[in-house]
């Protein structure tokens, strides 16, 4: 695929369109979103925190399945309700604590699959989910989860700290497979032992408790590069991304690779001293890290193809969020 053809097909993604209409919503509650005083972050990032003293924080991250996975695969969409919860948290650098529910059904056997996926995803993420509630006479076949973290006031990764210099990394599980009823969920932890799954966690917190990283996002459903721009968003400043440096298994075209949702997948900002360690700890949890661009001062996300270069976002033009800092 040339440059140009997969640059546009990144900026018509609707895992990118969809988060257009978040500036709405941000916008309407942004003179309420820190009423308590509490709030340490904008929004932006993969989780809020809020001061609760001591030194300590509590993060708070919510996600609601996309139909079209509810669709595909109702117990997928119930495991994966975990999985994107535990990996807000854990994107920060934070501990994941306990997870509540709302789920709307109007069908038993598709409750049943989907109450079924989320009691995989807590085992193997051992996390609990402790409460919730229910709506047995929806309209339609609904779940949302959120998710409470806990961590240490100054030992938290954030989507804000990007400075120009930073390198970029990208980091995928490579050990996976695309979901065959959802190509692009890239499974890397359904079939895992739950040791080394929990560890990809873990991994996460220690990173973050040893100031290895300015800044880190969990890859969600705009994709890598479709979350990098968020980072980069939220950080005001921009990047350079080499699209061969990117880790991909190649199984999998640039395309579906670019827009799928691994299971265990980051993108981070680091100084130059601290990459080696950066990436051997992500190496020692099956974590394929690899240095792919560097963050600059225009704010716009450049993709790197050999001797071709093109703007992917402009946060001028074509931004992702669209959220003001």
């Amino acid at each position: 695929m040339e440059l140009a053809d997969l640059v546009k097909s990144l900026q018509n993604f609707e895992g990118v369109s969809r988060k257009e209409s978040i500036e709405n919503i941000t916008n309407k509650l942004e003179e309420v979103y820190n009423i308590s005083g509490k709030t340490l972050l904008d929004f932006g990032d993969d989780a809020s925190t809020i001061d609760i003293g001591d030194g300590n924080i509590i993060l708070f991250a919510a996600d609601g399945i996309w139909g079209k996975l509810m669709d595909a695969d109702p117990y997928w969409a119930g495991y994966c309700s975990i999985l994107v919860n535990v990996n807000d948290i854990a994107a920060m650098g934070a501990k994941p604590i306990a997870m509540v529910n709302i789920l709307s059904i109007n069908n038993q056997k598709i409750a049943n699959d989907l109450l079924d996926g989320i009691k995989d995803g807590c085992k193997k993420f051992n996390v609990p989910m402790v409460g919730g509630h229910l709506h047995p006479d929806a309209d339609c076949n609904t779940l949302d989860v959120a998710i409470v973290g806990i961590a240490k006031k100054d030992k938290i990764i954030t989507s804000f700290g990007a400075n120009v210099g930073d390198k970029v990394i990208v980091a995928i599980d490579l050990d996976g497979r695309q979901h065959p009823k959802f190509a692009l969920n890239w499974d890397t932890t359904y079939f895992k032992d739950e040791k080394i799954v929990q560890d990809q966690i873990i991994i996460m917190k220690e990173i973050a408790e040893k100031e290895l990283v300015t800044g880190g996002k969990d890859i969600s459903n705009p994709g890598t590069l479709g979350t990098l721009e968020m980072l980069l968003e939220s950080s005001n400043v921009g990047a350079t991304v080499d699209l061969n440096k990117i880790p991909r298994n190649d199984s999998v075209s640039w395309e579906e690779w670019l827009k799928s949702y691994p299971g265990a997948g980051f993108v981070l900002t680091a100084k130059e001293e601290n990459l080696e360690e950066l990436i051997s700890l992500l190496k020692s949890v099956s974590i394929t890290a690899s240095i792919v661009g560097e963050v600059i001062e225009d704010k716009k996300l450049y993709l790197i193809d050999n001797d071709q270069k093109m703007v992917l976002f402009d946060q001028k033009l074509n931004p992702v969020l669209k959220i003001k800092n």
